[in-house]
């Protein structure tokens, strides 16, 4: 067998510069990495770190307020606004709870629009942490408008127009999650996050450089993710492959407990789960069915028929 074969496989960082500098090889390179793992890893993308900073330590400072405060902000919307408690989120198939707390901030949408009977309102801790609105609201703007440009690079991977996918997403009921992974004092039975998939169409995450995230490869080795500092990991979400009859995967995917040496240290991250509009409907495109890849899914659905039904499954609904 040749030194090739018995190398590791390795997610190789595409710069964010190529999309403005080349952006055909953008897309190729982040298509490529997408067709063989379901995952990419963005280096330079240019989000200013002191304001991704500022975003997190008001997050650090939301999950350190007393429980009683922090369920103040715990809604009856499936999970889906406000605060979710530790011991909550299940992945699916699984019967041991994701050891993780979270916040989640949706898409503000306009007085009267037709999605605000599902969409709800954002709440905001603006009594604990007076910053928190303003900064974690532009957080979900900057990964709302990089998303975008990522499906740029994937349409034309895809061999579609270059802005096929914008008038898909735009309104889309996406997430930003401000997840907290507290330390982890002894071995058990749960680990940060189960083996899962992602529901969405694609996740952009920021906070991966802390260990743990590892993607399940097609050998059946788990492949850690180690990005360099500054960098954005983003995946293919179900909708997403299932929109591509599976050319791009949607890649099982896990946080595992830190070592030893780091079982004090908590983990933050923050995935933005961007979605297709809720009545946008997923069909299959044309271009990714041949005779040697008949049509996975014939009969269509929406994007928020598919959410609701996956959200039942993993106990947000």
């Amino acid at each position: 067998m040749s030194q090739a074969h018995t190398l590791p496989a390795r997610i190789d960082p595409v710069s964010f510069r190529e999309f403005d500098g080349n952006f055909q090889a953008f897309s190729d390179k982040l298509g490529g990495s997408f067709a063989r793992f379901g995952f990419a890893v963005i280096s330079d993308h240019g989000l200013p770190q002191d304001r991704i900073e500022a975003a997190i330590g008001d997050a650090k400072a939301f999950f350190a307020l007393p429980e009683e405060k922090k369920l103040q902000y715990k809604l009856p919307v499936g999970g889906q606004r406000g605060y979710t408690p530790f011991g909550i989120e299940t992945a699916k198939g699984h019967t041991h709870y994701d050891l993780k707390e979270f916040w989640h901030v949706g898409r503000d949408l306009p007085p009267g629009h037709k999605y605000r009977d599902h969409m709800a309102d954002n709440v905001w801790p603006d009594a604990e942490i007076p910053s928190f609105h303003q900064n974690v609201g532009w957080l979900y703007g900057a990964l709302d408008a990089m998303g975008l440009k990522v499906l740029e690079a994937i349409a034309v991977y895809l061999g579609l127009e270059r802005h096929f996918f914008d008038d898909t997403v735009d309104f889309g009921n996406s997430i930003l999650r401000l997840l907290h992974y507290p330390p982890v004092p002894k071995d058990g039975p749960h680990i940060r996050a189960g083996a899962h998939e992602d529901i969405n169409v694609i996740t952009l995450l920021l906070g991966a450089e802390e260990a743990g995230l590892e993607v399940l490869d097609r050998d059946g080795q788990w492949l850690p993710i180690n990005p360099p500092p500054g960098s954005l990991v983003c995946n293919i979400g179900d909708m997403l492959q299932r929109l591509t009859n599976h050319r791009l995967p949607s890649t099982t995917h896990r946080v595992v407990n830190p070592a030893p040496e780091r079982r004090g240290v908590p983990r933050y991250s923050t995935p933005f789960f961007l979605h297709f509009n809720s009545d946008y409907c997923i069909r299959t495109l044309p271009n990714c069915i041949d005779a040697a890849h008949p049509d996975r899914y014939p009969t269509p659905i929406t994007a928020d028929e598919y959410l609701q039904e996956r959200l039942r499954e993993i106990k947000l609904a």
